[in-house]
């Protein structure tokens, strides 16, 4: 089994650490644009290894996609990050060459590979990815709601006072801070509606905390997170390749599902060996169909964009 990951910034870095450590693959290849950068990194998590007892073989490599030959899974973190108020859409223009490059030298030397994508704005570009790859679409996979939906769950979490680990919580729609869907309806701790312990103000809350949770840590830490998306991603990578068929919100590609077709966007799917395999069917309600539907709009708005670069 080998592994990809294009991109060592913190990110990247944080995907591959959480990779190597959970020994998903016998080879993992670090990639990164800038001279010097994922070979120092993948020799730094190297001398880690003794330390904390994993086999993996780690290699980094500047901008030469030979390396990468054979992969089974690339994970795309490609891409400047969003910076402090700039929205999602405005990393289109700069990202949405990056990210088509990249998948066409992973394609090139590995063309069985499933792509994960992680760079802004995921939504977009999973969908471009889709397009310009001509890949079956079960082979494209964005990362973005895993990743909310544990910052979904962090947030229910701190408002019962239980543990995180108790909690099934899952955000649909969009990758964005106004696109994507808390189903707090749906949401249980060890089986129990979340309503039964927090009232409806407090619930609409931790919605909102959700929505803006990683514009929140945008505005602390100056730069994007690399903590939680580097583990959600891994979390995504290891129920590839072990065929986990474990149930996560994945931006995917929709013909019907949801009321949706022609876009790429979070639902709940079965994540294998192959790929995405299943979407599952919610069952949303009238007003959080309403408001599937509108992040979809605002995605296919964000999409438009793409008609308009010369890439």
């Amino acid at each position: 089994m080998k592994i990809t990951v294009v991109g060592a910034g913190a990110v990247g870095a944080t995907c591959a650490d959480n990779i190597a450590r959970k020994e998903l693959c016998d080879e993992l290849v670090l990639l990164d644009i800038k001279e010097g950068i994922a070979e120092g990194k993948a020799i730094d998590m190297m001398q880690t290894a003794a330390l904390l007892g994993y086999d993996t073989k780690i290699v980094g490599s500047t901008n030469d996609y030979t390396k990468t030959t054979g992969t089974d899974v690339a994970v795309i973190t490609s891409g400047i990050p969003r910076k402090p108020g700039m929205t999602r859409e405005e990393l289109i223009g700069i990202n949405a060459g990056i990210v088509k490059g990249v998948t066409q030298n992973i394609l090139k030397h590995s063309p069985n590979a499933i792509i994960i994508i992680i760079s802004n704005p995921m939504d977009t570009m999973t969908y471009l990815a889709l397009q310009s790859s001509g890949l079956p679409k079960n082979r494209i996979i964005g990362m973005g709601g895993i990743l909310d939906s544990s910052r979904f769950k962090y947030y229910l979490s701190t408002a019962i006072g239980c543990t995180s680990t108790d909690l099934q919580g899952v955000v649909v729609g969009g990758h964005g801070d106004t696109t994507m869907i808390p189903l707090t309806r749906l949401a249980t701790y060890q089986g129990s509606p979340v309503s039964n312990y927090l009232d409806a103000e407090t619930l609409k809350k931790v919605a909102a905390d959700t929505m803006v949770g990683g514009a929140t840590l945008t505005g602390l830490l100056g730069t994007s997170a690399w903590y939680a998306p580097g583990a959600a991603t891994a979390a995504l990578v290891e129920s590839i390749v072990r065929d986990e068929k474990k149930l996560f919100t994945c931006c995917v590609s929709l013909e019907g599902e949801y009321g949706q077709t022609g876009i790429c966007l979070g639902v709940p799917v079965i994540i294998g060996r192959n790929g995405w395999e299943k979407i599952i069917d919610y069952k949303l309600n009238e007003e959080e169909q309403a408001a599937f539907n509108k992040s979809a709009e605002a995605v296919r708005n964000m999409n438009s964009v793409l008609s308009t670069l010369s890439i």
